[in-house]
């Protein structure tokens, strides 16, 4: 279920080592390959793939060398998941935290025999409400500090879409759904006046924020199918800090 350009399943290690204790983390980091080291983990899954791009040298003079050799040395298997996860995973789970009802699929990527899969959601929310009260529910919802939102705050709205990380590619799909409102990461500042501008309220959580939830729903899913199976994450820390003016 990977999209075609993605770098996802084992990317470093041997698919013949012994697993006994995962630590799960959304990106790999020098932070998490540490947390991961000092917990004693022999298996790291993350969302995001750290080797996205062929490499010609691993060596240790730049950042993604330096941990290919880390986890080498330290006998530990990397493995990610990540579009395929989005599709499978990641899409239903953040319609469940949004608590969308009448669900469809926003933008569809395969049509198979249990029914049509692909990125992100749509649905209705669990009740009309002011763009303002979306956001403050958006950011409740996702245990967040902050999120960001263009359009009119009183503008109310029911109908949303929902792409976890950076969901501007499929802004097209949003405005032929009908969604009022879309919760999304990373957008810019031209693409959310521009979307305003066309009558779609947008709703910015972030990247980090939406997706540090794979963590938890994995670990939830590797503890019932492995019962022996250590499973740990990464700790929940926001990539950035925020400043904020009286």
């Amino acid at each position: 279920m990977a999209e075609d350009w993605d770098n996802v399943g084992l990317l470093v290690g041997d698919d013949e080592a012994e697993t006994k204790h995962v630590f799960l983390a959304l990106d790999l980091t020098e932070q998490t390959l540490e947390e991961a080291r000092e917990a004693g983990a022999d298996m790291i899954i993350t969302h995001h793939p750290m080797i996205f791009h062929g490499m010609k040298k691993i060596n240790n003079h730049d950042f993604t060398g330096r941990r290919v050799l880390t986890l080498i040395r330290g006998g530990i298997q990397y493995y990610a998941m990540h579009t395929n996860y989005d599709i499978l995973g990641m899409a239903e789970l953040s319609a469940d935290y949004l608590e969308l009802t009448d669900r469809e699929v926003l933008s569809v990527t395969a049509d198979t025999e249990e029914g049509r899969e692909g990125l992100g959601r749509v649905g209705m929310l669990p009740k009309p409400m002011t763009l303002r009260e979306c956001g403050e529910f958006v950011r409740k919802a996702f245990g967040l500090s902050d999120v960001r939102f263009y359009g009119d705050p009183e503008t109310v709205v029911q109908k949303a879409a929902v792409c976890t990380g950076s969901g501007k590619s499929l802004l097209d799909d949003v405005l032929r759904s009908g969604a009022q409102v879309y919760v999304t990461g990373d957008i810019d500042h031209h693409t959310g006046l521009d979307m305003a501008a066309q009558g779609l309220a947008v709703i910015d959580a972030g990247h980090y924020g939406t997706e540090y939830i794979f963590m938890d729903a994995m670990k939830k899913v590797l503890e019932v199918r492995f019962p022996e199976l250590k499973v740990s994450c990464a700790r929940v820390c926001r990539p950035y800090t925020l400043i904020c003016g009286e």
